[in-house]
């Protein structure tokens, strides 16, 4: 794949969140950029008003056909295209240059000084930290996110290209393309079983991406995970870690324990000791990279946060609703820790809408003990993404599971009149299908009423 030889770069699946910070990249490149997706969204409009030409029928014909030179085309694909996408197998039976987007993102960064963030969660989140942390210390770097960063309005940070900062997707393996000079791993909680099987396959997959970094890089873990490496934590033993936490004015107020001294006073405006655990990580690796801490603190004073990460949409003495991508019993934990804290005497309705039929069935007794935490819960059918129907795996299955008399299972249609009447102050939308299109409605009823 010699990707300077090549002028057009196609991609199906373009409106993905890292496929279109891949075609931004291509784009601030100078090359031609077009794509096929399902469906419109605000993603594919963002990057039609770039000039990126988008379809969404599946039909070689709709195909520009400067994009049917092969010999100086690349095809850019996401493995939650389906097999039987006519395009895609057009392309690979007439011999075109067809990759995976990790494929593209790993030949991308071996030519770079690479830090990948790994984990099944908390990837975009420590990844646009990383990534900010690096541009205001004035690294010359490209980060490649997982999420929109609320400080850039994008999924892509360009300010240079010796640095690369990219998501190390677990995700049919994704992240076994890349060769990090640096690598954390967040978390090995099992996930994505259609793919592993069970969680000692993943762990075995995490291992394995462990040893794709270079001769001589490091490796970062959250302390406690299985692996070897620089660890780090919130006040316990970590070699980078967080010491006299505190909450002032709606922010953490921390200090930097590494292994060589204390900085005190940082600033992290996030809520939740998962975001503060994601903000220590980043920290850690940039300071590992060489950045000074004086930059660094002022740098995590100003992270703004990724869309959809516990974002808040209407902040009043009064109601308080907040959008987060959480899709995973573990994340909704977190979730529900940070409102907890945030919010300790209100009463906290989460709406939430499951991801894949698979994830529901595999984690269906782990949903429903999380949910169960909530004072009242919401719940929307299951969205499939890639996935068929699996018989008896519902939304009303995971429903009935629930330990919570305040709960109902409602359609979109019916949402903005079921958070009305249950009058509570905190409203949470939770969940990683088109939920989060629900928002826009949701922001305009309420800032109304409030």
């Amino acid at each position: 794949m010699d990707i300077k030889a090549i002028n057009n770069v196609y991609f199906i699946g373009i409106g993905g969140i890292g496929m279109s910070a891949l075609a931004r990249y291509f784009l601030a490149k100078g090359k031609q950029v077009a794509g096929y997706d399902r469906t419109p969204s605000d993603i594919t409009k963002d990057l039609q008003e770039l000039g990126v030409y988008i379809h969404f029928n599946d039909d070689i014909i709709e195909v520009d056909p400067k994009y049917l030179d092969k010999d100086n085309t690349l095809i850019v694909y996401t493995p939650a295209i389906p097999k039987a996408h006519s395009e895609l197998n057009y392309f690979k039976v007439n011999n075109f240059k067809v990759y995976k987007r990790s494929e593209v993102l790993g030949e991308i960064t071996k030519q770079t000084t690479c830090l990948a963030i790994a984990g099944t969660h908390g990837k975009t989140t420590t990844t646009s930290i990383l990534g900010h942390l690096l541009h205001e210390c004035n690294i010359p770097v490209t980060a490649f996110l997982g999420g929109i960063s609320e400080n850039y309005n994008s999924n892509l940070i360009l300010n240079g290209t010796d640095v690369t900062v990219v998501e190390a997707d677990e995700f049919d393996r994704s992240f076994l393309t890349l060769s990090p000079d640096m690598a954390c791993v967040t978390s090995m909680d099992a996930d994505h079983l259609d793919i592993y099987g069970d969680g000692s396959e993943l762990v075995k997959t995490f291992k394995e991406f462990s040893e794709c970094i270079k001769p001589g890089g490091r490796l970062f873990l959250k302390n406690g995970l299985p692996l070897s490496g620089i660890t780090y934590g919130i006040e316990d033993d970590s070699d980078y870690n967080a010491k006299s936490i505190r909450v002032v004015n709606g922010s953490y107020v921390f200090d930097l324990q590494t292994p060589i001294t204390l900085h005190k006073d940082f600033q992290f405006n996030l809520p939740g000791r998962h975001n503060l655990s994601n903000a220590i990580i980043a920290l850690a690796m940039a300071v590992e990279f060489g950045c000074p801490h004086d930059q660094l603190a002022k740098a995590l004073a100003t992270y703004k946060g990724v869309k959809r990460r516990f974002t808040y949409h209407i902040k009043t003495s009064d109601f308080v609703f907040v959008d987060d991508y959480a899709h995973h019993p573990e994340e909704i934990n977190a979730v529900h820790q940070a409102v907890r804290e945030m919010y300790p005497k209100k009463k906290v309705l989460a709406v939430f809408q499951p991801h894949l039929y698979s994830r529901t069935r595999d984690f269906i007794d782990e949903f429903a003990v999380s949910l169960s935490k909530f004072d009242e819960v919401l719940l929307l059918d299951i969205y499939p993404a890639r996935e068929l129907p699996i018989e008896g795996v519902t939304s009303q299955w995971l429903l009935e599971k629930i330990k919570n008399s305040n709960k109902r299972l409602v359609s979109k249609s019916e949402l903005i009149d079921a958070i009305k009447v249950s009058n509570t102050q905190v409203v949470l939308t939770l969940g990683a299908g088109d939920i989060g299109e629900e928002v826009r409605h949701i922001k305009e009823a309420f800032s109304i009423a409030n």
